[in-house]
């Protein structure tokens, strides 16, 4: 990112703005985007003026390290008193009026916003003054050399009483436009009027790790509030991983490792205790996967109540930027999803260089770990592979391990029942066989949505029902409730909310699978894929069909946009594709599955093999 001057001119400002983000972000701003610069930022220049701090550099819509998150403004200048660099990150408010909710610790409700919490903005700017400490080397040896600011310039102190009283520390102030004058003594205590090219350039061209400060409180977090047992290949893959990564770091040598096994055979936890471990030794490690569901969970899970420890598990799109062996291990979960690049529609012309993920995820560490299932390839663009992860390092000299979890811990540790999924779907060579029992794990048929839904409520544990992409997905109404568009006769359903925002008392999409408000809507791939339940209900939609003895893919049927094009997903491989996604859907139960088909066929074939009550 460029820096950019400072300009009280309010419409030069932000043309100026609108196209740096054109040319870092390939989109133009929002209206309200380009009201909020014309209104903020010009005030905040005067502001810098006035305080004769006019040489500090001013870097607006700073994007934090490995993430898409933006910071409004960092001044980077000289410090009065030490002459070294120094930052100040600054959130700016048009807030009128705001005060303290109820409902947490750090929630505002705010005028003119009704139907939702904010952030108060001073914990907001002083979390992204911890996150640039964590991860950005320039700060290593200097973390208070970073200092962040909520600037209200619209409201007097009145209109926000209760926010001052959040306030933490010298990385959250909060000064309102009452408070100028101190604002202003605030700004002079931290920087001087020196020019700040220097300190902004170091700043944006420092290496991204994790620091050691966080590296110690990660091995707290991780390896002491979460004791994992790991049993057999997955103590094999544990321990060739911590190998690999003495072995790289004596000899300045790369290795690749690939950890292959099932639904719930072990490897996300294999994950988390190599967090835990790699942390303790003092090792740089990070957490990534493709899936915003399944990285949400996982900074909820290790990292309760921690926004630091929720900071190491970041998206496979991360490490674009990112310097070749700056960790030394990255942690590639749920590798299936990787994709042949990180680019996206939002990603601007100059930067779609092409560079296949994989390399990038393979440049960023030392020592990459590959953990995956092939069976949960679901995507079209995803190449998640072992035979595409190891010829690719091959091709580069890279060494390669593999090893395979042969355990099954998920589905009540019933092998047969994935191995019966496998025969089910035509994922196997051998022909779909009857479901002959098996003491740990429940399989059994529904006649109606109704009896499926009524048979999981009646399950002592937790229960979700999912479907294929076999109906619309509306968006919300406006009154924020949702549509119930999986119908069956006279039974509907909603699907999981499709946002990460919840709807009326839906969770929203990544806590559908954990939330217990998550039962009352269907939810499908992109939300159960890596997650796991006590019991799990399958609607097998109209898309899979038993004809002729075995189940055969009905494309019409699918309603998934990424399957429309036959041209980027041909036939043969939406097949492959559809038959996936119902493994990974039958697959989520703990300790039972129970299937409904909606084609009264594929219930009377389902009936074959699997005995009534």
């Amino acid at each position: 990112m460029e820096s950019l001057i400072a300009s009280p001119n309010e419409a030069a400002l932000a043309e100026q703005i609108s196209e740096h983000l054109r040319m870092t972000t390939g989109r133009g701003p929002s209206p309200s985007e380009a009201r909020s610069w014309q209104r903020s930022l010009p005030a905040l220049a005067r502001d810098l003026a006035d305080a004769g701090l006019s040489k500090v550099e001013m870097l607006v819509e700073y994007k934090l390290p490995l993430t898409s998150k933006r910071a409004d403004v960092v001044l980077a200048g000289v410090h009065p008193r030490t002459g070294e660099d120094s930052y100040v990150v600054v959130e700016l408010k048009q807030w009128s009026r705001a005060e303290p909710s109820d409902q947490g610790e750090h929630l505002v409700i705010v005028d003119g916003m009704p139907g939702r919490e904010l952030l108060n903005p001073a914990e907001q700017v002083r979390r992204y003054c911890e996150y640039m400490s964590d991860f950005l080397s320039v700060l290593k040896d200097r973390p208070l050399s970073v200092h962040g600011v909520a600037y209200l310039h619209n409201a007097m102190d009145l209109d926000v009483d209760g926010l001052h009283d959040q306030v933490r520390d010298e990385r959250s102030r909060l000064f309102t436009k009452q408070r100028r004058g101190d604002f202003h003594t605030y700004l002079r205590e931290h920087l001087s009027d020196k020019p700040g090219a220097e300190a902004a350039d170091r700043l944006l061209s420092s290496p991204v790790a994790p620091s050691k400060q966080l590296m110690t409180y990660a091995a707290n977090e991780i390896r002491e509030r979460e004791q994992f047992t790991l049993l057999d290949e997955q103590q094999v893959a544990y321990e060739l991983v911590m190998r690999a990564v003495d072995k790289a770091r004596r000899s300045d040598f790369k290795q690749v490792v690939i950890v292959t096994g099932g639904p719930g055979s072990g490897k996300s936890v294999i994950a988390l205790s190599l967090l835990g471990e790699l942390y303790r030794q003092g090792r740089t490690a990070l957490h990534a996967t493709g899936s915003q569901s399944f990285t949400q969970t996982m900074r909820r899970y290790p990292g309760r109540g921690s926004t630091r420890i929720k900071n190491l598990f970041m998206y496979f799109n991360s490490f674009t930027d990112a310097e070749q062996n700056s960790l030394d291990v990255l942690i590639c979960d749920e590798a299936h999803r990787i994709r042949e690049t990180s680019t996206s529609r939002f990603t601007p012309a100059a930067k779609r260089t092409g560079r296949p993920q994989l390399d990038e995820l393979m440049t960023a560490a030392r020592v990459p770990v590959f953990l995956l299932d092939e069976h949960q390839v679901v995507r079209p663009g995803e190449l998640g592979t072992v035979h595409t992860i190891e010829q690719y390092a091959r091709a580069r000299g890279y060494a390669v391990n593999r090893v395979s979890l042969d355990e099954q811990f998920r589905c009540g540790g019933s092998r047969k029942y994935e191995h019966w999924v496998l025969r089910l779907l035509g994922l196997d060579r051998e022909s779909p066989m009857p479901w002959d029992g098996d003491q740990d794990f429940e399989v059994r048929l529904a006649h109606s949505p109704h009896e499926l839904e009524a048979a999981l409520l009646a399950k002592p544990g937790t229960a979700r029902m999912t479907a294929g992409f076999c109906w619309p997905w509306s968006d919300p109404r406006p009154d924020n409730s949702l549509v119930e568009d999986v119908v069956i006769g006279n039974w509907s359903r909603p699907w999981n909310v499709k946002k990460d925002r919840a709807v009326g008392d839906a969770p929203p999409s990544m806590l559908w699978a954990t939330e217990q408000n998550g039962f009352d809507q269907v939810g499908c791939i992109y939300t159960a894929q890596g997650f796991e339940y006590d019991w799990s209900g399958v609607i097998i939609g109209p898309d899979l069909v038993a004809r002729d003895g075995s189940l055969v893919t009905v494309r019409s049927e699918n309603k998934d946009p990424a399957f429309k094009s036959k041209k980027a997903v041909p036939d043969a491989d939406f097949d492959q594709l559809a038959r996936n996604v119902y493994k990974v859907l039958l697959t989520r139960g703990m300790r039972g599955t129970i299937i409904y088909a909606v084609d009264p066929a594929t219930r009377d074939f389902l009936a074959t093999l699997i005995p009534a009550d």
